[in-house]
């Protein structure tokens, strides 16, 4: 058995029309770990489209209960053994990792946490669950990696102390030579604020808060702003009902999914992301790379990224005048964001970074 063979797995489908900063760290890492002359193979619950991952060992569990099930069975199916095994997306602490490194004979499992927690944090039952998941099975993962100081810290306080030691942090990167920077502050010929959101459309990401902010808004002040929402998800039929009947429809027009949102986004002049729940949002630093300011919530690791009147505003999860009276001040030229945004996800935040100190997690 060769000592150079990786397994990732990610509860993570490939899609043509979602190439964003997880798809292009997982090709750069397939990169940079086969150029330490490791082989990789990775394992994603559906691949809808694999074109962007052109040499990348890719294998789905379509049909699969889940990718979890699917790589024990091919472990069990093929006799393939593996020297480390990394997940992205998963739960912790499951049986999963145990019967895993048996399975695979794996000396190494890392476990990547990039799942936000509730806002008001597990009720009792699941906290109580997840202490006894902790004390079960974390001897079966050697490093658990958060992707935010905040993750980090929830996945102590989640699992228990018992974790602390083999808890990290690395941050989310993204490639900012993608994306098209936003050269300046011009208002279109109307004198419109341009604002945009990239989101799943679904309730824990608070655009239906940004619906009834709108709404709060003074008439002069909605003729001068319009935004633009780019995603898909299943509230998408309520948030335009909502619109309607708050009588702010012809503020928003919902585009749906883009692969082409790296381009897109130096359009605008702020992103507005309303979310109740956040471990370190890609979204955010690809906004900001595109120089483009973030009007965010104080949730999760937001605040690790965001700093107030630099490259953003933030306002408490659910507070709908706050929200609304940013957007005001902006529209208004009251609040402003003048510097550039991109500097510091360049320096601190590029992908290169993010794939390197993962890479270095094997060594």
């Amino acid at each position: 058995m060769s000592t150079k063979k990786i397994a990732v797995v990610c509860n993570y489908v490939l899609r043509p029309d979602r190439i964003g900063g997880m798809d292009r760290f997982f090709v750069a890492y397939d990169k940079a770990a086969k150029a330490k002359d490791y082989e990789v193979d990775w394992f994603f619950p559906d691949v809808l489209d694999k074109t962007f991952y052109e040499g990348v060992t890719v294998f789905s569990a379509e049909g699969n209960s889940s990718v979890e099930a699917f790589f024990l069975n091919y472990l069990e199916e093929n006799g393939k053994m593996y020297s480390t095994l990394v997940t992205h997306f998963t739960e912790l602490c499951t049986p999963f990792y145990k019967k895993a490194k048996h399975a695979g004979r794996i000396k190494n499992i890392i476990a990547v946490d990039h799942n936000p927690r509730p806002l008001n944090g597990f009720p009792l039952k699941k906290q109580l669950k997840n202490r006894f998941k902790g004390y079960l099975h974390h001897k079966a993962i050697d490093r658990f990696i958060g992707v935010s100081s905040y993750t980090a810290r929830h996945i102590v306080k989640d699992l228990g102390k018992v974790v602390a030691r083999k808890t990290g942090v690395i941050y989310n990167g993204i490639d900012t030579s993608v994306f098209k920077k936003r050269a300046q502050h011009d208002l279109d010929s109307q004198g419109k604020v341009h604002f945009v959101v990239v989101s799943h459309l679904r309730e824990s990401k608070g655009l239906q808060d940004l619906i009834d902010a709108l709404a709060l808004l003074k008439p002069d002040l909605q003729n001068n702003l319009h935004i633009t929402i780019y995603g898909e998800g299943p509230l998408e039929e309520g948030l335009k009902q909502q619109a309607k009947d708050k009588e702010v429809d012809q503020l928003l027009t919902f585009k749906g999914s883009s692969s082409e949102i790296p381009t897109i986004l130096a359009d605008y002049e702020y992103l507005i992301q309303p979310t109740y729940m956040e471990c370190f949002s890609l979204s955010i630093l690809e906004s900001l790379s595109a120089n483009v300011p973030v009007i965010t919530t104080t949730v999760g690791g937001n605040p690790e990224i965001i700093k107030e009147g630099e490259n953003g505003f933030l306002f408490r999860q659910k507070d709908k005048n706050a929200l609304a009276n940013i957007i005001s001040e902006v529209v208004t030229g009251q609040r402003g964001i003048n510097r550039d945004t991109s500097l510091l996800i360049e320096k601190d935040y590029s992908l290169d970074r993010m794939v390197a100190e993962h890479i270095n997690l094997l060594d």
